[in-house]
């Protein structure tokens, strides 16, 4: 079995569409097509069943895609090591962050390392809590930032702070002014939220539910800079993190403390307990720490 088999049959298996993998994998779908069926003469057994146009994995091909990411995983350690023998100098070095903290709280820790560290090829990505926890499992990320809990066998967690979530509205609202507003506002009052798939939406659903009640957006939106914009032209109220409505400093919008009950969440790094924590990831950690601190989050 040759790696290169391997790799293929690992991205096949995300994408499970045989056109799509060749794409990603920047080959030609016949030859995909061919290093599968040789992979899968070599095991011995089907890999994939294909009905019509789907392709779905066999139970063949399920254990070997279980085993083909710890192969990938101890490759990845054998890299990490001997890049750590060399010091910091050289390596690589991909962090998976939310979208809400990628502006406001990484910057400073991104720049003070790459000005340490300008060999260390550094990888910041936005993005939700599921594609962190799918990409620490499948080796794709050394360290992730995401809201806490975030809970699985294989996995690690360091809390970093605790932040508040507030309510959003446009200057010129009739509420803009009030000291601070309970959640029933969303009962009563038209709201642009995220999606119910991402975290902040689901804490702000089930905070709903032990009200009685189950928010009705007027507009979803998947990204906070969007729901933003629609707030400051008067579509409706939202709520997003106090700290990342601080940093964007919006003229348009008013930032209102959410009170009985006050919501939270908890920010924090997460890594795979039995990955080696290489010293380009240890060095990040401790400055992103250390930003935390200077800012008083």
């Amino acid at each position: 079995m040759e790696l290169k088999q391997l790799e293929y049959f690992m991205t096949l298996s995300q994408e499970l569409h045989f056109t799509r993998a060749a794409e990603k994998l920047g080959i030609t779908q016949p030859s995909l097509s061919q290093q599968i069926r040789l992979l899968e003469h070599e095991v011995g057994m089907p890999l994939f069943d294909r009905v019509g146009k789907k392709t779905m994995l066999t139970e063949a091909g399920r254990a070997l895609l279980h085993h083909g990411y710890n192969v990938f995983h101890e490759l990845s350690q054998a890299r990490a090591v001997i890049s750590e023998l060399q010091g910091l100098k050289r390596g690589t070095l991909k962090i998976g962050a939310l979208l809400t903290v990628v502006n406001y709280l990484l910057p400073p820790t991104v720049m003070g390392f790459h000005n340490s560290y300008p060999n260390v090829e550094l990888s910041v990505l936005g993005l939700r809590t599921g594609d962190i926890y799918n990409g620490l499992l499948q080796n794709e990320l050394d360290l992730g930032i995401v809201f806490l809990p975030m809970e699985h066998e294989d996995l690690e967690t360091i809390p970093l702070y605790k932040e508040n979530l507030a309510l959003a509205v446009a200057v010129d609202h009739p509420i803009a002014q009030a000291a601070f507003v309970t959640l029933d506002i969303l009962k009563e009052t038209p709201s642009v939220l995220l999606p119910n798939t991402y975290f902040l939406r689901q804490i702000i659903n089930e905070q709903c539910r032990s009200l009685a009640f189950t928010p009705q957006p007027v507009l979803e939106m998947t990204t906070m800079e969007s729901i933003v914009t629609m707030v400051s032209k008067g579509v409706g109220v939202t709520i997003l993190p106090k700290g990342y409505l601080d940093y964007i400093n919006n003229s348009y919008i008013c930032t209102i403390p959410l009170k009985n009950p006050l919501l939270t969440t908890q920010i924090g790094v997460v890594y795979r307990k039995n990955k080696h924590l290489c010293a380009a990831s240890r060095v990040f950690m401790e400055q992103l720490v250390s930003t935390v601190k200077s800012r008083n989050f």
